[in-house]
């Protein structure tokens, strides 16, 4: 509850910077401001807390993810100060916004009352829907707010009403209760009905198929720090509300349920890197590579007994090799009208390190030892073998071998092509970030115990 309370005060410092004037100050203050904040946080491991009348508890599921979140929103408002370096008088409203963000990606973690949780999704979802739109010059990220907005409008009615239909079944909104009534299964059938609602509700959100048509096109029409925002923080956190969700209620749920989940991962893997390989637009392909991770994370719902180690391993790598992977996409793209794959020709002469970096993204998110990505596949399919869907695995491996195909294909135009435009300056922060990024993910590559064992 505390960390809910320091990340919205730092929210509101950041709208008082802008009103003193002080925006040169800004970014520094915020990322001291984090990482006290992500201090405090990590001090409530291993504690177990209920506050404001059940609607917050703090497990050390929340406190993980918290502080997986703090370090992503950390990052992303380190590449602020160069990629809003031409919207200075507005860059506080920005900083803002991912701060408010931050605050409903821990409120969908640290929930113990579906009200909570849907405050919110709604908070992380407002957010994201201004940043879609924040280039307000462009046609494109204007039609990216809008598409978000309005599908993503729909989606938050439909998971509105499964709660509803949950409400209606058992009473109550607290999670411990609707927990007794799900392992007694004496509900009415509308509990079930609400738990189908609130599943699509979030497949929307996580992009994953039948529910991921928004994405493409908001990805690419959004402005690149906003699509980074909403593939790495913004996907992590749905899926790890989901899992909390299903950890609760997916007690006494008939084997179908498992059937659908495992459908929609095997589709979700299958058309997320089948339409990659078809995208020359670089952020479009990122788009269905995270289509396709949302189709492997989706995964860890088969078996939630001890899988939530492995969602934390696979969240940390892939959010990791995003942030790295953006923040190339940034600098090689900026001032420029799209992100095609044209732009990196021969970015491996003209920029080594950059290429090196967005090499070992693209390589740790197609699960390529010594990357994180290699072993968070490694741990996901063991996990799933043991839970009895081989025939899952069998997929998953043939998807990982697809989407090598279309990360290469980047990495190749970077090393083979003949270079079209040299690149000027060399902006340290977003240099530090994006390599500092790809460290980690290396790191906990060659130390997965040092988060898996988290939980």
């Amino acid at each position: 509850m505390y960390t809910l309370i320091a990340i919205t005060g730092l929210g509101v410092l950041c709208l008082l910077f802008e009103i003193l004037n002080l925006r040169k100050a800004l970014i520094p203050v915020v990322i001291i401001g984090l990482l006290g904040i992500l201090a405090f946080d990590i001090s409530q491991y291993g504690t177990v807390v209920e506050g404001n009348n059940n609607m917050v508890e703090v497990t050390n599921f929340s406190v993980c993810f918290s502080a997986l979140f703090i370090v992503l929103i950390t990052f992303l408002i380190g590449y602020s100060h160069n990629f809003y370096e031409d919207h200075q008088s507005k860059i506080s409203d920005y900083v803002a916004i991912k701060i408010f963000l931050l605050a409903g990606c821990v409120a969908m973690v640290s929930f113990a009352n579906l009200a909570m949780f849907f405050l919110g999704i709604e908070v992380l979802s407002i957010s994201l829907y201004v940043l879609a739109a924040s280039n307000r010059l462009n046609v494109k990220s204007n039609e990216a707010g809008m598409k978000y907005f309005l599908m993503g409008s729909f989606a938050s009615g439909i998971l509105l009403f499964g709660i509803c239909l949950i409400y209606g079944a058992i009473g109550s909104f607290d999670m411990s209760v609707i927990q007794e009534a799900a392992i007694s299964a004496d509900v009415e059938e509308w509990f079930y009905i609400g738990i189908i609602l609130l599943s699509i509700g979030l497949l929307f959100k996580i992009a994953a198929v039948p529910f991921h048509f928004w994405a493409p096109d908001v990805y690419e029409g959004a402005p690149a720090l906003s699509t980074a925002t909403m593939s790495t923080i913004g996907k992590v956190t749905a899926m790890a509300a989901f899992f909390k969700l299903a950890s609760v209620m997916s007690v006494n749920l008939p084997e179908s349920s498992s059937t659908v989940l495992v459908v929609v991962s095997m589709l979700s893997m299958t058309i997320g890197n089948i339409m990659a390989l078809r995208q020359n637009n670089v952020k479009r392909m990122l788009a269905f590579s995270g289509i396709s991770h949302a189709g492997f994370m989706i995964m860890t719902l088969l078996s939630t007994a001890g899988s939530a180690g492995v969602l934390f391993y696979y969240a940390t790598a892939y959010s990791l090799a995003g942030i790295a992977a953006f923040g190339v996409i940034m600098y090689v793209c900026k001032n420029r009208e799209n992100e095609d794959i044209a732009n990196f020709h021969g970015l491996g002469k003209t920029n080594p390190l950059l290429a090196a970096i967005l090499t070992g993204a693209l390589l740790s998110m197609g699960g390529i030892p010594i990357f994180s990505g290699f072993f968070a596949k490694l741990f996901l399919f063991e996990q799933t073998i043991h839970a009895g869907y081989l025939v899952l695995v069998i997929v998953a491996v043939v998807n990982s071998i697809i989407g090598v195909g279309y990360y290469f294909k980047l990495i190749l135009a970077m090393y083979n092509k003949a270079p079209n435009e040299e690149h000027s300056g060399r902006p340290f922060a977003l240099y530090f970030i994006a390599l500092l990024a790809i460290s980690l993910n290396i790191i906990i590559g060659f130390f997965p115990s040092l988060i898996v064992d988290l939980l």
